[in-house]
């Protein structure tokens, strides 16, 4: 272990690793049970719920081992949320097209990611983007993953009246999240190793005591049988979707395919930013060694990802748990993509997790992630405006990439009007111009 993944000199340890692999995992292990969800018999897509479930878990294992072993860092992938979502409702829904040729339209964008990692063109995208926007997507990833778990704790409602407001309090599941998120502070306060995984264990165990002793829906849920449902079906049917993909419409499938690559490459890029800055592995450029390796893991993923049978595999913003917990290598990737493996065969136990029961590990995350904020200039408006609207972006409009299109249009407007246009990377104006053909895209 220690020559494969230099435990001393990155301050780690054996035990610490494996805690924090198991605090990534627990997580990130809602995508098990909503990808099938989102994908499955009864969505647009059609595709069979448990064979659906098994690539998640395959999909996830393989692309989180592969991003750990390639770069030595805590990270993991899975099928993407939001990317479910275009795949689901985009690409069969309103497209129509078959789950076989949505996941070959998968397929041709992580091939071209691996193309444009190996040619080092995104890698060159990565080191355009200014260090105080790097920043800022640090923590606009901070605000969006908290976001994330107030939204899961059920302490954000719609129903107010308002666009946003307060969840009731009177729901079992969100006072269960609220005795979470106190356990979860005070566990952090006082420093306690492995702090939000126990959280995860302690949230789960009263959870489960609410359920079964005082008879309290708090979504756990029994197995039917112990015996798991390996369902395989899936398993390369994207190589009958590809002859029907130029089926539709040039501009339909241009702009399927554009968000697609956009969606998942700053996806990619935001996490591997925010999750790489948590960790201190941003050089003083604020550039992320091995960046290379790890979207070539992430590319790689998504094409193994579409093979398998499940949507665009990325990296997860909830890596930043384990990372919390003190994962500073790929051993915590190891553990983690090997409880995904061993998911297919336990899957039955996760029901005794609560979704609720994560959420609070999310938003303490999201707490620690926001400590950029203060690496950010904001007396000058050149720099305070891209910044404030990546930031403010992400957890409005439910999307890592469209708060960071949002930044860097910005920042492309505010350096134009400020007459300082050698300062802009030409790559800068490449991507501003691919989000600008994907927004007009999305009207037509």
């Amino acid at each position: 272990m220690e020559k494969l993944f230099h435990l001393k000199q990155h301050g780690t340890t054996l035990k610490t690793e494996i805690v924090a692999g198991l605090t990534t995992f627990f997580a990130m292990a809602y995508i098990i049970f909503i990808n099938p969800t989102m994908l499955g018999e009864n969505s647009p897509a059609g595709m069979p719920t448990t064979g659906v479930m098994i690539a998640t878990c395959l999909s996830a294992a393989l692309g989180t081992w592969l991003i750990g072993l390639l770069t030595n860092y805590p990270l993991a992938q899975a099928p993407g949320m939001g990317l479910n979502a275009v795949f689901t409702y985009t690409l069969c829904g309103t497209l129509g097209l078959t789950y076989q040729t949505a996941l070959a339209a998968v397929f041709i964008a992580g091939a071209f990611f691996i193309l444009l990692t190996v040619t080092g063109a995104r890698k060159a995208i990565v080191d355009a983007i200014p260090l105080s926007l790097k920043k800022a997507i640090s923590s606009g990833i901070g605000f969006f993953i908290a976001l994330l778990g107030l939204n899961s704790a059920g302490l954000l409602s719609n129903e107010t009246g308002t666009v946003i407001g307060m969840g009731s309090l009177a729901v079992p599941t969100t006072l269960l999240a609220v005795f979470g998120l106190i356990l979860t502070i005070v566990l952090v306060i006082c420093k306690v190793k492995g702090a939000l995984f126990l959280s995860i264990i302690g949230a789960s165990a009263v959870g489960c005591f609410m359920q079964f002793v005082f008879d309290v829906d708090m979504g756990i849920t029994l197995p039917s049988s112990w015996k798991p449902a390996l369902d395989f079906s899936l398993f390369g049917s994207v190589f009958t979707g590809f002859g029907d993909l130029f089926s539709v419409s040039f501009a339909s499938l241009l702009s399927v395919m554009i968000t697609l690559l956009l969606v998942d490459m700053f996806d990619t890029i935001g996490t591997l930013i925010g999750a790489a800055d948590k960790a201190g592995y941003l050089d003083e450029n604020g550039n992320l060694p091995k960046v290379e390796s790890a979207m070539l893991a992430d590319a790689i993923a998504t094409s193994a990802g579409a093979v398998i049978g499940t949507s665009t595999v990325t990296t997860f913003v909830e890596s930043t748990a384990g990372i919390s917990a003190g994962g500073r290598t790929g051993l915590t990737s190891i553990v983690t993509g090997a409880c995904f493996a061993a998911s297919m065969f336990l899957s039955p136990l996760l029901g005794f997790v609560p979704t609720v029961a994560t959420a609070p590990t999310l938003i303490v995350v999201g707490v620690m992630m926001a400590g950029s904020l203060r690496e950010i200039e904001w007396n000058d408006l050149e720099v305070a405006i891209p910044a404030f609207l990546t930031i403010l972006g992400m957890p409005l409009f439910y999307s890592i990439t469209d708060g960071i299109a949002f930044g860097f249009i910005s920042y492309i407007i505010v350096k134009l009007a400020s007459r300082k246009i050698r300062e802009i990377h030409p790559l800068m104006y490449v991507v501003v111009a691919l989000f600008l053909l994907k927004y007009i895209l999305s009207t037509l």
